[in-house]
């Protein structure tokens, strides 16, 4: 398995479709990047030479921000909006949904599962 930013790629997947298990690049990056380095995109990633995965680690070093520098990257942003404690950063420290979604249903993935309030009484319960 080559490794690339200190992260396995698959032996038997294409070249671009193998970029792609590194954060921070999708499909018309990895594209674009095979095509700027001359290298196939169709070919697997067993066949890459060290010295392409030189060029490739020098690429990605050079002109684009992946892996640890881009997750470091998103969590110094989002500790800068908690610290000026605006609106999203406020959304941030809550643990809800940041981007203006409803939170009176859903918003389960963000809030996580239930929990039952003790002592909230029904309609029924009020009829005597």
């Amino acid at each position: 398995m080559p490794r690339i930013q200190g992260v396995d790629i698959p032996n038997e997947k294409p070249t671009y479709v193998s970029l792609q298990y590194l954060h921070g690049i999708g499909r018309t990056t990895a594209i674009k990047a095979c095509q700027k380095l001359k290298l196939d995109p169709q070919a697997k990633a067993k066949e890459l030479t060290d010295d392409d995965i030189q060029r490739i680690n020098a690429y990605l070093d050079n002109e684009l921000v992946v892996e640890g520098r881009l997750r470091r990257q998103t969590q110094t942003n989002i500790q800068r909006l908690r610290d000026i404690q605006c609106y999203r950063g406020v959304r941030h420290r809550r643990n809800l949904p940041v981007r203006g979604q409803r939170t009176r249903t859903n918003a389960r993935t963000r809030k996580g599962s239930k929990k039952t309030v003790a002592g909230k009484k029904g309609v029924k319960d009020l009829r005597h």
